[in-house]
């Protein structure tokens, strides 16, 4: 499969993954508002679900935002480095290399509270507890993944923020 169609795919469903998850949050605490507010009860599950589903749709956007470049950069340091093209390669495979290393702080970490919590469920709904921190070890594995590819296809940085003062 061609690359650029991969991450448009990547793209898209991250999009409306996102979507499908403010939709629902957005749906359940209106209902959740009306019902306290104007008949004085509530849907108990209205607060559980709109908790997991925001904490999904924060690792989807971050998952997401990494091919698209959107992740906080500093970029005026390694900017300095592009008239030399030698020293400027070997600080993108070192930012890469950080990034690998940083996913699989991430993902380790995850993966024992995905471990931890799946002995226990949640008060109202009750899933798994382990569906919490289970977004942040597939956001990690994804960033790692796509940032193993960049290192590995030597692509250079994109220093696209340069009307951003960092």
């Amino acid at each position: 499969m061609n690359l650029p169609i991969a991450h448009g795919r990547f793209q898209r469903l991250t999009h409306v993954l996102m979507a499908a998850c403010l939709a629902v949050m957005a749906v359940a605490v209106f209902i959740n508002v009306v019902l306290r507010y104007g008949f004085g009860s509530g849907i108990a599950a209205s607060e559980e679900l709109s908790r997991l589903l925001f904490v999904w749709m924060v690792f989807i956007g971050a998952a997401a935002a990494y091919p698209a470049g959107e992740h906080m950069a500093f970029t005026s340091l390694v900017g300095m480095l592009q008239k030399r093209p030698a020293a400027f390669a070997a600080m993108t495979a070192l930012i890469r290399v950080l990034v690998i290393l940083a996913c699989v702080l991430v993902a380790w970490g995850a993966w024992q509270q995905v471990v931890v919590g799946m002995d226990s469920r949640s008060v109202v709904l009750r899933y798994p507890s382990a569906l919490l921190p289970l977004p942040a070890l597939l956001a990690a594995v994804a960033i790692g993944v796509m940032a193993l590819v960049e290192l590995v296809k030597r692509e250079p940085l994109d220093l696209g923020h340069t009307a951003e003062v960092e």
